[in-house]
């Protein structure tokens, strides 16, 4: 089996006139076939069921380790020189990008507290134009309903009454259309009582919560007694 270190790649690079030249890929999977082979054997789902069975297949887990450490290794003597060049090429533009960006920023940062400020007038024209809509929509049912059927006048006033309905409809249709143009909705959840999240969150999502305090308990390095303890496992790698 031959190591990665003992290959030459100047032994991979093609010759003048050489039209298939070797791909160090292929040369790497060449040198493992029968391990990849003998893997591919033993990986049929059925379960390891003795020591020497358990020998077997680590030897085997070694090799194909070996192999990918081979592989990744060349992996990375083929991308440096692409990855390089794509870092100097990116450095080259970073500067000039990012000053358009802070300037980018710095514009939205000076138009924001005028455009909320104009959107708060907007949103409050809107509502109060569709109160007065609704309004004049109740008097208009109310003049409909009292006006005979034979009084020329009244039913004339239900009209009207109908018709400025319509007229305020249109009005606050036009304000609702009139959004400060380069602002966009966000959300945000504001935890307006924490105990009851808490309690809630651990009714309805048990697990996920245990698997996030353990973890943040793990980042802390709590060991608390009788609260959370750290233990340790062995697990197959």
């Amino acid at each position: 089996m031959k190591a990665m270190e003992d290959i030459d790649m100047n032994d991979m690079t093609p010759t003048i006139g050489h039209n298939n030249p070797p791909d160090p890929i292929d040369a790497i999977n060449e040198a493992y076939t029968s391990e990849r082979e003998e893997s591919e054997n033993w990986t049929d789902g059925t379960p390891v069921e003795n020591d020497a069975q358990m020998d077997e297949v680590d030897k085997l887990r070694k090799a194909m380790q070996q192999c990918r450490l081979e592989l990744e290794a060349g992996q990375e003597i083929a991308v440096k020189p692409l990855r390089d060049a794509t870092t100097a090429e990116r450095d080259r533009w970073k500067p000039t990008i990012a000053d358009a960006k802070r300037i980018e920023t710095c514009l939205v940062k000076t138009v924001d507290a005028f455009k909320q400020q104009r959107e708060a007038k907007r949103v409050a024209a809107e509502r109060a134009a569709w109160e007065e809509t609704n309004r004049l929509r109740r008097e208009a049912e109310e003049s409909d309903r009292k006006a005979g059927a034979s009084n020329l006048e009244a039913q004339r006033e239900s009209e009207a009454a109908k018709q400025a309905v319509l007229d305020a409809e249109k009005a606050a249709r036009v304000i609702a259309k009139d959004t400060t143009k380069g602002m966009r909705t966000v959300k945000e959840t504001v935890v307006l009582d924490a105990v009851n999240l808490a309690r809630h969150l651990w009714e309805h999502d048990r697990e996920a919560q245990l698997a996030f305090q353990a973890d943040r308990a793990r980042k802390l390095g709590l060991d608390i007694a009788g609260v959370v303890e750290i233990r340790t496992k062995k697990v197959a790698y």
